[in-house]
């Protein structure tokens, strides 16, 4: 795991192409390269940029007269100063082959939008909110659990990420450590955030798919909490197309209903990537 230097400097490197019209040309602030395949980074935020704490925006690099872009979860709260993004390394990715190079003082695009399922606002009220991801699909989660109206709507919140080797979770670890030390939302989160991570490729102390560990009552019986209830209990769920369509399978087997913005429900998913 190592760490870019900080950006010392408000001025960012010369630009090879001219930067599109209708978009936001940030800073990039910092990086921190997790593993071979994970990364975060944080850009400078726009001061006309609003957002929903778990919403996405499509992100470039001006590399080309035809920037490529793709949907990044905003990790950083809707309150924050700078945003924050992880991120999967693909070596011959059309933007994450670049993407992962970046440096400090760096130029990201970004479209001035923003939007997506992952949502508070998409869900009915309920008492425990249960964060399903794998992968980078925890970034919306980055920013939902530093976000105060999280714990205004629940009582309970349980964060679940799955990933191949146990190198690859510690940016939910970090996440959750540093809850408690938040200035704003520290006092909030005590004993209300629980995280439950499982490997599925490399040897760790709590293995397997998380729809396995649901279904077997593992889940349940090593958090000591009741079974998943409809009535109280709402779920989120981000991450790699096969888990978001058999987590989707199992919150419908127990009752769920997919919500979104227009109807809220017990459930939401977002498809807009996979990670």
């Amino acid at each position: 795991m190592n760490t870019a230097a900080a950006l010392k400097t408000a001025d960012a490197k010369p630009l090879q192409f001219p930067i599109p019209a209708n978009v936001y040309a940030e800073t990039v602030v910092s990086v921190k390269h997790y593993t071979d395949r994970l990364f975060s980074f944080r850009i400078t935020r726009p001061q006309s940029l609003r957002f929903r704490s778990g919403e996405f925006v499509m992100i470039g690099l001006p590399n080309a007269e035809k920037p490529v872009y793709r949907a990044y979860s905003v990790a950083s709260p809707s309150w924050d100063d700078e945003l924050e993004f992880f991120s999967i390394k693909v070596p011959d990715g059309p933007l994450t082959s670049e993407l992962q190079k970046i440096v400090p003082g760096d130029t990201v695009l970004m479209r001035q939008k923003s939007t997506g399922t992952l949502v508070l606002d998409a869900l009915t009220p309920g008492k425990r909110l249960f964060m399903i991801s794998t992968g980078t699909g925890i970034a919306p989660f980055a920013s939902l659990l530093r976000d105060p109206d999280t714990y205004e709507r629940y009582e309970q919140v349980v964060l679940t990420h799955t990933c191949r080797d146990v190198a690859e979770l510690a940016y939910g670890q970090e996440l959750v450590a540093n809850l408690e030390n938040d200035p704003l939302i520290g006092e909030l989160t005590h004993g209300r955030v629980t995280l439950y991570n499982s490997t599925t490729r490399e040897e760790s102390e709590r293995m397997g798919r998380i729809t396995a560990l649901i279904s077997s009552g593992k889940f349940h019986s090593d958090l000591g909490i009741d079974k998943l209830d409809p009535e109280t209990d709402r779920i989120m769920i981000c991450g790699s197309m096969h888990m978001l369509k058999d987590v989707k399978e199992l919150a419908e087997s127990l009752g769920f209903v997919e919500g979104s913005l227009n109807e809220p429900g017990t459930f939401v998913v977002e498809r807009a990537f996979v990670g």
